[in-house]
This record gives structure tokens, sequence and C-alpha cells, in this order.
């Protein structure tokens, strides 16, 4: 009896010591880092073999194959031929925005009304979800908390997955602005579906050009030297127009990303094409006005019905070829684990491996405009490095075993780890 007593307190002391609360922020890197014996996949396309890789105060200091031997107050890390990747870059996400979709109090994503440029998702997101941690120990560090609902539903920001708050978080506040264009298509139930019917077509155009005068009375707004009153919405576009933000234009079809190419034109702004499901038939015309492209969902069928069936997979290496900047996403806030993954099913349908990690690393830092402080393994920018025992693109053999962000070793730990080594522990699989 007392041995039996024993047990259960020392399983729920280890249950308490495991529990999600203690998995905390970590502490400002405290001496420089010295990896060795490594391979290193730089990001930009660059594989060094038996490579070595040094960081302090969160910067990378140095990476090559002949860096000279560290002084006595560096920790040394031999990885034995394990891989070291910069951090993989999560954009398009609710993460940090919704814990449980089922339970309206956790969703803290939208805003009544249609036309929101003013609301910050930065200030929503939510650094104790506990969906951030499963997110972590698959290599992704940063992520674009993308809010929704509505035409322009406000601004987007990067955040890196390691703070106490979200002013610890935020790694570049506010970069874009972004507008769900109306689908032409009906909801995917509906009768007819690749049907465009005389109905949809006209909300597209009304919806479209509600959002088009908006834009343009703000650039009207502020363009006057003094007003009368203080547009708020109007200020909240002000830096589309000096090409301090981008706008995302989430939309699909051939026909709607031709008006989004419209808009970068019209009104001078930088534009993101965000989903770009059938980007792959004007890759010619997006390269032509220097647009980039989010390939949202990569994992889905096809949005027209006489599409190839892989044609989802195949769009990311034509994309490539075509020469438009391109990255990955997965949407979604939970399925973000998966993004990595994903590129390694880019990297079979065209793309190399190192294309494919470009896709989710620097690709995403330059469509984000953060390119020069991360998204690489290069001298000078930040320490954003996840390190696993294979291939991070492939399922199979990543084992993530270690993150750093900007110099801070990270926990990897989380809620799903934990009710693994519950269940193994309750039917004495120890």
């Amino acid at each position: 009896m007392k041995r039996s007593l024993l047990t259960y307190i020392t399983a729920l002391s280890c249950s308490a010591v495991m529990a999600q609360e203690t998995i905390y922020p970590a502490p400002p890197q405290a001496k420089p880092v010295y990896l060795t014996n490594a391979t290193i996949h730089i990001g930009n396309g660059q594989v060094i073999e038996k490579g070595s890789l040094s960081f302090a105060n969160g910067k990378i200091v140095a990476v090559g194959n002949n860096l000279p031997a560290p002084s006595a107050d560096v920790k040394v890390i031999d990885l034995q031929g394990k891989h070291v990747y910069p951090g993989v870059i999560a954009p398009l996400t609710t993460v940090g925005l919704t814990e449980v979709e089922a339970v309206r109090s956790t969703n803290d994503f939208s805003e009544v009304g249609e036309i929101n440029p003013s609301v910050r998702s930065l200030v929503a997101y939510n650094t104790d979800s506990k969906v951030i941690n499963t997110l972590r120990s698959n290599g992704i560090l940063l992520a674009q908390v993308t809010p929704e609902g509505g035409m322009i539903p406000g601004s987007s920001s990067v955040v890196q997955l390691d703070a106490w708050n979200w002013e610890d978080a935020a790694y570049k506040a506010d970069g874009a602005i972004h507008f769900y264009m109306p689908s032409l298509l009906p909801p995917p139930a509906t009768p007819g579906r690749f049907s465009i019917t005389k109905d949809r077509a006209e909300e597209f155009a009304e919806k479209t050009e509600k959002v088009r005068s908006f834009l343009s009375e703000a650039k009207a707004y502020l363009q006057e030297d003094k007003h009368t009153a203080v547009n708020l919405k109007f200020e909240a576009v002000s830096k589309l127009f000096t090409k301090q933000q981008k706008l995302f234009i989430h939309c699909n079809l051939v026909k709607e990303m031709l008006v989004a190419v419209d808009f970068a034109k019209e009104f001078g702004i930088e534009v993101v094409i965000a989903g770009g499901a059938d980007s792959w038939m004007i890759a010619d015309v997006l390269k032509q006005n220097n647009i980039a492209v989010v390939l949202a969902q990569p994992h889905s069928l096809p949005v027209m019905q006489d599409d190839d069936v892989d044609q989802p997979y195949k769009t990311a290496a034509q994309l490539q070829q075509a020469g438009v900047l391109f990255c990955l996403s997965n949407e979604g806030f939970w399925q973000q684990r998966n993004l990595p993954f994903e590129a390694g099913t880019a990297s079979t349908y065209g793309l190399s491996k190192e294309e494919a990690l470009a896709a989710v690393t620097l690709n995403a830092a330059k469509i984000l405009g953060i390119d020069k402080i991360t998204g690489s393994l290069e001298t000078g920018k930040d320490a954003n490095i996840t390190i696993s025992t294979g291939d991070l693109l492939d399922m199979r053999s990543s084992v993530v075993t270690q993150a750093f962000i900007q110099g801070r070793e990270v926990s990897l730990d989380n809620k799903h780890k934990q009710l693994y080594e519950r269940y193994k522990y309750k039917y004495g699989l120890k």
C-alpha cells in the first residue's frame, strides 16, 4: 500500500513538472555557442558538409568549414552529423488567435464589418497558446499572425514563437494589410460548384469595386495637406502607398488574380497573392509584374475539376521555373506543424530539396520583408536555428532535437509529447 501511494505521488510530481504551464520562454543567450560537425543547410541553396556555425548575442557570427577554434568561454555542441536548418517561417496563420475552433470564446481573429484595416492582429496574439509549442517541435520558429473575416480585416504581423507577451513576440509589426477577395466560384457544397454564375460575378464586381473605392479615397485623403477630420481607416493603410506595407490579396482563380495585378498597377502598391491555386497558369504575368505568391494548402484538391489531381503538388515547381518568388503556407493554426513536410512533397514534384527548404525559410522571409535579419544561416542574421537528426522535410526521418530563436535555446516540449509520455506510463511502456 505504501509503495503504491509513493508511486502515485511520484507520478503526480512528474505530471506537475511536465505541465504545459512550465513551458516558458527561454532567457537571453548568455554565452556564445559553437555548433560543429554538422550538415548545414544555409537556406539559399548552399549546403555545407561537416560544417560549423557560431552565434553570440542572438546573432550568427560565422558559418563554414574551417572556423577558428572556439575560446574557453564558448559552449561547444558536437552535432555528430545532424542537420542544421534556418527556422521555418509559417505565413498566413491564425496561431495564437484561436485555440479551439468550436469554442467561440477562444477565437479572436475577426471583427464585425467588412473593412477594418485599423485592426491589428498582433495585439490579440496569445503567447500562451498550447498550439505554439507543437509548431516549435517541428522546427517552425516564426509565424505571420493573420486576421480573417470581412474583406479587409486588418494588418498581420510576424511573431517569434517563444515569448511572454505579444510585445515580446513582435518580430515585424503590421507588415501587411489583407484583402480577402470574394470568390467567383460558389462554396464547395453548392450545386454547379465549378460554374461562375451571373449573381456570383455581380457580387464579385460589387465587392471588389467597394475595396477599390476605399483605396482610392484613402489615397486622396493621404495626399491632403490638412484634414478636416482624422479617418483612422485611411490612416491605417497609409504605408501601402509608400510600400512600407504590402497588400496580401487572398484569391485563387486566374480572373481573380488578374484583378489583383490591376490593383498593383492602379495604386502603385506592392501586392502579394495569397492562395494562388491557379497561379501556375499566369506565372509569366506575375513575374512580369513582380508579384509574389504565398501558395496556401499545398496538400489539397485542385480548384477546378479539369485540373490534374496532383496540380497543387506541382504548382511550386512551375512557379520556380518561371522565376516567380513564392513560399508555402498551410493556413489555419494547428496544421502549421506539417508545413516542413508539405515542402518535402513539393521537392518530389519538381523542386530540389534546397529549393523546397527556401520555400518555407528564405523565400517566406523575403515576402514578409524580414530577409535581412532571418530566413537563412548567414553571418549577421538572427540565430533562428533548427537542428534535426534527419531531413527536416521528411516526416519519416525528421526528429528536431534542438531549436534556437535569436540565440535562445527554446523548449521543444508540448502537450502532445506530454500525453504520449502519460499513456506510455499508464500502460507500462516506459
